[in-house]
C-alpha cells in the first residue's frame, strides 16, 4: 500500500518548534498524512532527552497518524544539516558531517541531506557522503518556498542521489501540499516506513502530481515565478512594516544588555530609575 508522509517539522521540543507533538499530529492527519517524520535540532539535546522523545512521539501517533522521531544535526559552522531517523544513539551537537554520517550508518540510521540552498550548503557537499544519504532535500518548504531549489536539482543531476521533498515545519506557515509516498506492505511501523525510505520506495509528490512536473517544463517555471512574486511581496511587506515601526539602536541594545534591562520595541534610550524596561 501506499502510504503519505510528511518529512521534516520540528515541535516545541526544538528551540525554534512552536508546537506541541500533540496538535501537530491531529493537524496533519487532518491534511491526509499517514506518517509524519519529526526532525528536532540537536541544540539542547542529550541521550536522555532523545529518549523521551521517542515516548512522546509515540504517545502522540494516533491510528490515523504514526510520528516517527529523528534529530536534524549541523555541523560546527551551521551549514550543512543531516536528518537522521532510527533508533541512533544521541550523536552529539555541532559535529562535522562525516562523522555524523558515519556513526548513524553504524546503528542503522537513515540519513538525508537538508536543504542544499540554505547558506549555500550545496557548495560543500562531498561525494563521499552518498553512501550514507538516503536522499537530498530537493524542496524546502522553509527555505525554497513555492518552488523546487535549483541548486539541489543541479547537485541530485550530478551526483545520482534521489530526491526527496519536505516541509521543514515549525509552524502553520509551513503547511504545503509536499509528500512522500512511502510503498510500505503489511502493517505500518517505524521499522517499515525507515526500510522504504532507506531503499527508494517512495515518490514525491506536490499538489497531488508527481515532483517531476515541478523539477522541468511549464511546472517549473510556474513554481519559479510564483515563488519570485512571493518573495517580493514579503520584502516589500517588510520594508514597508520597518519603516512605520523604528526598531532599537544598536548602542541602546548593548547598554540594555549590559545591565539586565528588557528593550521595548521601538526604544531608542535605555530607561532609567526603578523598572526593567526600556520604554
Amino acid at each position: 500500500m501506499v502510504l503519505r508522509a510528511a518529512l521534516h517539522a520540528h515541535s516545541n521540543w526544538s528551540y525554534d518548534g512552536q508546537w506541541e507533538l500533540s496538535r501537530i499530529a491531529g493537524a496533519f492527519a487532518a491534511r491526509g498524512y499517514d506518517l509524519l517524520f519529526m526532525t528536532e535540532h540537536d541544540l539542547g539535546f542529550s541521550e536522555e532527552r532523545r529518549r523521551a522523545h521517542r515516548d512522546a512521539c509515540e504517545s502522540a501517533s494516533t491510528d490515523q497518524l504514526l510520528i516517527i522521531p529523528g534529530i536534524e544535526y549541523s555541523n560546527p559552522p551551521n551549514i550543512v544539516h543531516i536528518l537522521v531517523w532510527g533508533d541512533v544513539p544521541f550523536l552529539g551537537t555541532g559535529k562535522e558531517t562525516e562523522t555524523t554520517l558515519e556513526r548513524a550508518a553504524e546503528h542503522g540510521g537513515v540519513c538525508v541531506l537538508a536543504h542544499p540552498s540554505r547558506r549555500a550548503a550545496w557548495q560543500r557537499f562531498r561525494k563521499e557522503w552518498l553512501r550514507y544519504l538516503a536522499g537530498i532535500e530537493v524542496w524546502n518548504r522553509k527555505t525554497d518556498g513555492w518552488s523546487p531549489s535549483v541548486e539541489a536539482q543541479r547537485l541530485i543531476s550530478q551526483t545520482g542521489a534521489l530526491p526527496v521533498v519536505g516541509l521543514d515545519f515549525h509552524c502553520a506557515k509551513q503547511f504545503f501540499p509536499l509528500s512522500v509516498c512511502l510503498n510500505i506492505e503489511g502493517k505500518l511501523d517505524e521499522g517499515k516506513a525507515l526500510r522504504a525510505l532507506r531503499l527508494g520506495l517512495y515518490n514525491c509528490e506536490a499538489f497531488g502530481v508527481g515532483l517531476k512536473t515541478f523539477t522541468g517544463g511549464i511546472g517549473s517555471t510556474t513554481t519559479r515565478v510564483l515563488e519570485s512574486s512571493r518573495r517580493l511581496a514579503a520584502r516589500a511587506f517588510r520594508s514597508a512594516f520597518y519603516r512605520s515601526s523604528p526598531m532599537p539602536s544598536p548602542l541602546s541594545k548593548v547598554i540594555c544588555r549590559r545591565n539586565g534591562l528588557r528593550l521595548s520595541h521601538g526604544a531608542d534610550n535605555p530607561g532609567s530609575g526603578e523598572t526593567k524596561t526600556v520604554d
